[in-house]
């Protein structure tokens, strides 16, 4: 399987961490967040594979976030609420998103991308 990228093609961060891979001969198939926003079933298995809990997965710093004003709902929310909340709306999910065979980064840390793709 190819590496995913699950980009918003307008964002800085996606267009850096895609200019990375590109950089680093990395192959990956680019899927737009927000056209094709990842399903309930895609969450629940990335999120597993992720070493970081669900709220990690939330882009804190979108409108969308402050408009529903998640900051102060979240922490009263199940985790199976959160995850339906991610997969209703792509502009909810941190990103980049990059899927490996094992590994599912979240945001574009370089050093971490690295690590893991090297």
């Amino acid at each position: 399987m190819s590496n995913l990228f699950i980009e918003y093609p307008k964002c800085t961060t996606c267009q850096k961490a895609k200019k990375w891979l590109k950089d680093n001969n990395i192959n990956f198939e680019a899927r737009h967040i927000v056209e094709n926003t990842p399903t309930k079933q895609e969450l629940e298995k990335w999120i597993k594979q992720c070493d970081k809990e669900i709220k990690k997965w939330f882009n804190t710093s979108g409108l969308k976030y402050k408009e529903l004003n998640l900051k102060e709902k979240l922490p009263n929310i199940a985790d199976k609420e959160k995850i339906e909340l991610l997969a209703s709306n792509g502009m909810l999910i941190k990103r980049p998103l990059l899927i490996t065979d094992d590994k599912v980064l979240i945001g574009f840390k370089q050093d971490e991308w690295e690590k893991t793709l090297k």
